[in-house]
């Protein structure tokens, strides 16, 4: 399939978002403002390090946040699934939870309220973080050693919950379920793929859960569909993989239904081609064909979509270039073209930065929650912006 081009549109100007700066971007038939109220960080352990977290709005108003909490930096032994809840739109949190700890690195994590109120959180595993052990306990007495001697022995510690040989059979994509509202939840069982925002709803009240299957001998990137209620996943289609490309290149995967109900899944693209850029696929007849992923002109990674509650798209994801920060575009096409950006945030200081994912609380009132190594610490926090489409 050819390129499609974006519509021709004026970007938003690259100002410091502080509390109540606007911008404006403008299409040919209409002018849309927006308006960042507030930017903050969210979290309250700031001697811990927070990454890759989603959020939901439950129907009954709750904001709930999960994301991998309890860690050293970006790669270490220590993640585990962490959930805050605000009752007000965001204005308060509560301290987080842990819903999760299991013995090796609980990471990416999502959330997804079901057509039936049940709470389902995604994960995966990984062992990124055992060459770095493993280098550590070779030169622990060297002068110039990786890890001090109390930081090793955390992560011996960590090592130590399983018996040697056993760690990379806890590897997997996880999934874990509440029914009263995430006060109480179940033990984690394997699903098929992972994706970091996790499964959508579909209008006719199952869930499709666009993502990449991890640990597995054959790596299938895919559309997969619960009938049940998150209990069980089938593979409902594979995606095609666009000419030239290399399908292991494709990750962190998000998908949504458009109102003419097409559904559309961005993908994070590592190919020569678009390197780093969002891909898009989409699909006129249920999920059951795919046209060949395509370049929407997006520079940046990964992307949550939402579908507003006026039936327009809106893709957030992470800039993790000059400006450092995140971005939203829109589309009131069902996803055929999208607008150019508007810069939500760009005063970061690192790339270390991102997954964003987006709540309408009320029409055109928006809440975005990221994570964000701040400049004068290197454990990133959980940060929030409450804006406003007019």
């Amino acid at each position: 399939m050819s390129v499609l081009t974006r519509r021709t549109m004026m970007s938003a100007s690259a100002v410091s978002m502080m509390a109540g700066v606007s911008g404006v971007i403008r299409a040919a038939d209409a002018e849309q403002a927006f308006t960042v109220h507030e930017i903050r960080t969210i979290s309250e352990q700031s001697d811990r390090y927070h990454g890759w977290p989603t959020l939901i709005r439950r129907r009954n108003g709750e904001l709930l946040v999960v994301c991998s909490g309890g860690r050293e930096s970006h790669v270490c032994p220590f993640g585990r699934i962490e959930l805050i809840r605000s009752y007000d739109d965001g204005a308060t949190w509560s301290y987080a939870r842990t819903i999760l700890d299991g013995p090796i690195d609980d990471r990416d994590t999502g959330i997804v309220e079901t057509s039936k109120g049940t709470l389902l959180v995604t994960t995966f595993t990984s062992l990124a973080f055992e060459a770095s052990y493993r280098k550590a306990a070779t030169d622990i007495g060297a002068e110039n050693r990786t890890m001090s001697a109390a930081q090793f022995a955390r992560w011996q510690a960590v090592w130590r919950r399983l018996p040697e040989g056993q760690h990379a059979a806890h590897l997997g994509c996880w999934m874990l379920r509440s029914e009263d509202g995430g006060h109480t939840w179940s033990p984690v069982w394997r699903v098929p793929a992972n994706s970091p925002h996790g499964p959508v709803n579909l209008s006719d009240g199952r869930l499709m859960y666009a993502g990449a299957e991890l640990w597995s001998k054959k790596r299938r990137v895919g559309v997969w569909i619960s009938e049940d209620d998150g209990k069980t996943w089938n593979l409902h289609a594979e995606l095609p993989v666009r000419a030239g490309d290399d399908p292991d290149q494709y990750h962190e995967l998000h998908a949504v239904e458009a109102v003419d109900g097409r559904w559309i899944v961005h993908i994070r693209n590592h190919n020569s081609a678009n390197n780093k850029e969002t891909l898009q696929t989409h699909s006129l007849d249920g999920g059951k064909t795919w046209v060949e992923p395509y370049s929407i002109g997006v520079w940046g990674l990964p992307s949550h979509l939402l579908r507003l509650s006026d039936g327009r798209l809106l893709m957030t994801y992470g800039h993790r270039r000059q400006p450092f920060g995140n971005q939203a575009r829109l589309s009131d096409d069902n996803g055929m073209t999208w607008s150019d950006p508007v810069i939500l945030y760009g005063d970061a200081s690192s790339s270390d930065l991102g997954y964003p994912s987006t709540v309408e609380i009320s029409p055109g009132r928006l809440v975005t929650v990221w994570y964000e190594v701040l400049p004068e610490s290197s454990m990133a926090q959980l940060r929030m912006a409450r804006w406003q489409l007019r």
